[in-house]
């Protein structure tokens, strides 16, 4: 993935959001019973083989990952503690620390006073907080409204996101995945406002019906 953070990135989204923001673009992660159970464990197998292979970050979205506090504590600690053990054998990212970036619509005020939430990200290079607001549109890059900040947390996270948190988007928002045996296409990305419709009719003039897209009710 290259459209939620810096460079080449492994995604991962955590299911269920009581945020419920107006204008979602990812409302089929609301239900806490939807999705697929995975576990902590063997998303850092993903990691560590992301790793291996060149991963410039993990981005780790939803969904309201907050909402899982203690599971998302447990994947951020050892996501940075296999970080860290891949930059001191040379293996994989020698050349430069891969960066944990989070995404929330909590505020930063609800993350500080609640101790589980605050435990959670304390791993976390950047975070991104704050509801989605349909009303507020931004070409900041990777926040989907004007309201929303984006915050480095450490010294790698200052590093890395220091020159982008001023800047506005020259490249495409959306990156487009085709899902192998399945009639499925996956968007990753922040769409600016009124791209997604603009999609929906783009492909209906080439003859082509969205079943369900996940920004519909």
């Amino acid at each position: 993935m290259r459209t939620l953070g810096p460079g080449r990135r492994l995604g991962v989204w955590l299911q269920g959001c009581g945020l419920a923001c107006a204008g979602c673009m990812s409302r089929h992660t609301w239900d806490p019973l939807g999705g697929s159970d995975r576990t902590v464990s063997s998303l850092l197998v993903l990691w560590r083989a992301a790793l291996a292979a060149g991963a410039d970050g993990l981005t780790v979205s939803g969904g309201e990952p907050l909402d899982q506090p203690a599971g998302l504590d447990a994947l951020l600690t050892g996501a940075a503690w296999i970080r860290a053990e891949a930059l001191a054998s040379g293996e994989g990212t020698a050349r430069h620390a891969a960066d944990l970036l989070l995404y929330t619509g909590y505020e930063d005020a609800e993350i500080e006073r609640d101790p589980a939430r605050a435990a959670a990200v304390r791993h976390a290079d950047t975070l991104v907080t704050g509801r989605f607001r349909a009303a507020e549109p931004t070409a900041l890059v990777w926040r989907g409204s004007a309201n929303q900040r984006m915050r480095p947390r450490t010294e790698l996270g200052r590093a890395r996101y220091a020159p982008h948190l001023d800047r506005r988007d020259d490249g495409p928002r959306l990156q487009v995945h085709m899902v192998e045996g399945e009639n499925d296409v996956r968007l990753y990305g922040v769409p600016r406002r009124g791209e997604l419709g603009a999609l929906e009719k783009r492909l209906a003039r080439a003859g082509m019906r969205l079943r369900g897209p996940s920004w519909r009710p």
